[in-house]
């Protein structure tokens, strides 16, 4: 059942002032964006479809990628008929090499570059090929100020377990774009109607590249803002999501920096809220963000009362 938590932190506490303080909340956020940028190559080499590198697939994986088709020398993979790639895919899952996860997503070299072929999604981390999705913030403004609606992933996940999340994300599916990605996944993860989700107004792009359990990400979230009316309450419509909660951005602010309560990703979406929004005043962390996100956004509006806005100098 949704649940508002006007003056509550995940945890419950009461909010008062900033919470955490001002170094310690700034280490927080930085220690989010720094992960997001953590990536060993060297136990990769450089995948191919036909003349345009699209990934990096795994060392360990090139046996069996020889024995499937891959082309392999000493520091390079390729595969000159792309139309085998989504077979090649499947042959490595039913392996274990990955989760198989049923759902095709597009092969570019570049983000905006041409359809190469199409690929599982679980497939993406262990060929370190681009993945894309979209991350909603949904927000409701309030006499008392901002608040965002926060989702608890469902148990059954396959990545990321009851951590929390955004209202809405999700990938971005072979043959789709972020618009109608965004239609898609309000409706069937917060059950959210078209005639709503079609507000969502486009923030800004983030594009990272880390190491994970399940492989290498490398991902580019295109972000956005959707104002919802006070009076409506998203509801869990597939499943992914157990529940949702409405906090007021302390609260999102003082959750961030304190640990890893959210999902990895969604911290790096919701920082550039933060500072988009006033919510928090740092150079240093919108300079940190700033060197893998673009688009609009810079935060320019004056930090609402009661939030850790004191956390650096100001922004410009």
């Amino acid at each position: 059942m949704p649940c508002d938590m006007s003056d509550k932190t995940d945890g419950g506490r009461q909010l008062e002032g900033g919470g955490v303080g001002n170094e310690q909340a700034e280490a927080g956020y930085l220690r989010h964006i720094t992960l997001c940028r953590v990536a060993d190559l060297s136990a990769r080499v450089p995948f191919h479809l036909g003349d345009e590198r699209v990934g990096w697939l795994e060392r360990r994986l090139l046996p069996v990628a020889r024995a499937l088709g891959i082309g392999v020398a000493a520091d390079v993979a390729w595969l000159d008929r792309t139309e085998r790639l989504p077979e090649i895919a499947q042959a490595m899952a039913e392996k274990s090499l990955f989760l198989w996860r049923g759902e095709a997503f597009d092969v570019r070299a570049a983000p905006d570059g041409p359809v190469l072929a199409t690929i599982d999604r679980g497939a993406l981390p262990q060929f370190g090929i681009i993945g894309q999705g979209v991350h909603v913030n949904g927000l409701v403004e309030r006499a008392e100020g901002l608040h965002v609606w926060v989702a608890r992933r469902g148990a059954d996940r396959p990545l990321d377990p009851g951590k929390l999340d955004h209202m809405v994300a999700g990938g971005i599916s072979a043959g789709m774009d972020a618009a109608g990605t965004i239609i898609k996944e309000s409706a069937e993860e917060a059950g959210v109607p078209e005639s709503l989700a079609a507000g969502a107004r486009r923030v800004g792009i983030i594009d990272y590249q880390m190491d994970r359990p399940e492989g290498l990400r490398r991902d580019r979230l295109h972000c956005f803002d959707l104002l919802l009316p006070e009076d409506f309450t998203p509801r869990p419509a597939d499943g992914e999501a157990a529940g949702f909660e409405l906090w007021p951005i302390e609260a999102v602010a003082e959750t961030v920096a304190a640990g890893d309560s959210f999902k990895f990703n969604v911290n790096l979406v919701l920082i550039d809220l933060l500072l988009r929004r006033g919510a928090l005043g740092s150079r240093g962390l919108r300079a940190a963000l700033d060197a893998f996100r673009h688009g609009p956004g810079r935060a320019t509006r004056p930090s609402p009362p009661g939030v850790m806005a004191a956390i650096g100098p100001g922004t410009e």
